[in-house]
């Protein structure tokens, strides 16, 4: 058999296939859709993703007689560094079905991050916990889902046979009209909006920079002391305000106030995969025209809930308990008006327990999970 050698992404041609890789590993398989090639393009590129003013990184492929048969990154984020020193990340996890590939780009990054003081490897993440999170280990043929990852079903076992451990799952619920059950008292609702306590709404495009702004800022109170959280830069949120805006409804967002202040938000998006199942990745030439056209008839069926919170001021209390399950019921007949028939709300880690009573207490199941692994950097190798 051929030996395996890892590369460097360096130069336009191995940048293509850094990002073409998935297409030829999963094409046909029931639970992926090809991500826009442009869209991987820019969230990869040190010059337009804001991650990269605050981390450093590296991309690797794995060559087999000069064919690319897996793909990796290794990263070092510095705002990780400020509450787990020595941290170092890997993401962007792809490869045929044979472990000796995974071994190879696993000790690729590994010795990349040695190589710069980290003393503990954890991922998959592509580039941080505010992307795309965790390997698939759990709901292969499920629905793809805006800005969730997908691998193969033999990816688990490599990459625990090259050493690495569990540390953590995360969660993906799905909750649909049929599954659906409010919780909360109405008559409790129509007391705190009659005395002003409460104020539910929704997104107000006049103010969308200063909305997004609040949804972000509650995001990273909300989530402050969860495992693996960093916060969204001030940039990151100017570039998610950017690049989330064509898929907004403003209806399916919910902002929630108390006395006047914003305590809470819930985020669902349209899941942009459905309009883009059968582009293989491209805009060109009629790709794009198909997807204005998607987006603008509000055909989709599927979205996704990827940003909820409660400020942390509220956590404890019988309010704060009862945010959640209202903005849920805000959300419902919105998004039953326009047509969407099945959300996914992700994701929860597996040991968030308070979050997943309030989801599973509207009826939502799980159906796909990810986990994170992680590998100790000991300073002689492996």
């Amino acid at each position: 058999m051929a030996r395996i050698e890892v590369v460097t992404v360096a130069g336009r041609e191995r940048l293509k296939q850094f990002i073409a890789l998935p297409k030829e590993l999963y094409r046909g398989d029931a639970g992926y859709v090809a991500p826009l090639d442009m869209e991987r393009g820019e969230v990869l590129s040190r010059k337009k993703n804001p991650y990269f003013a605050h981390a450093e990184a590296e991309l690797f492929l794995a060559l087999r007689d000069g064919h690319p048969v897996g793909r990796i990154s290794a990263q070092i984020c510095r705002l990780e560094q400020e509450k787990r020193p020595g941290t170092g990340h890997f993401g962007w996890l792809d490869a045929i079905d044979d472990g000796a590939v995974y071994e190879a780009l696993l000790a690729a990054a590994a010795d990349w991050l040695r190589a710069r003081g980290m003393h503990r490897m954890v991922g998959p993440f592509s580039f941080s916990s505010n992307e795309e999170t965790g390997l698939l280990v759990g709901g292969f043929a499920s629905r793809p889902m805006l800005m969730m990852p997908y691998h193969a079903n033999y990816a688990a076992e490599h990459v625990e046979r090259a050493g690495l451990a569990k540390v953590k799952d995360v969660i993906a619920y799905e909750v649909d009209e049929s599954m659906y059950k409010p919780m909360g008292s109405s008559r409790m609702l129509q007391k705190w909006q009659a005395d002003g306590t409460v104020r539910l709404r929704g997104l107000d495009m006049k103010n969308y920079a200063r909305d997004l702004r609040v949804i972000l800022d509650i995001f990273n109170d909300a989530w402050s002391d969860n495992w693996g959280m960093v916060p969204f830069t001030e940039a990151e949120i100017s570039a998610a305000a950017k690049s989330m805006r064509p898929l907004i409804d403003p209806d399916l967002v919910v902002i929630a106030e108390v006395k006047g202040e914003a305590a809470g938000m819930l985020v669902c998006l349209p899941n942009l995969m459905e309009a883009i199942r059968d582009f293989d990745g491209s805009l060109l030439p009629f790709n794009l025209f198909k997807l204005l056209w998607r987006l603008k008839r509000k055909t989709l069926t599927s979205a996704r809930i990827p940003l909820m919170g409660i400020r942390k001021t509220h956590h404890g209390s019988i309010l704060g308990a009862a945010l959640l399950p209202l903005m849920f019921e805000r959300l419902k007949e919105p998004f039953l008006k326009r047509g969407l028939e099945r959300v996914e709300l992700s994701w929860i880690l597996e040991d968030n327990m308070p979050m997943r009573r309030v989801i599973e207490g509207i009826g939502a199941r799980p159906y796909k999970t990810y986990r994170l692994f992680e590998k100790a950097l000991a300073s002689g190798g492996g």
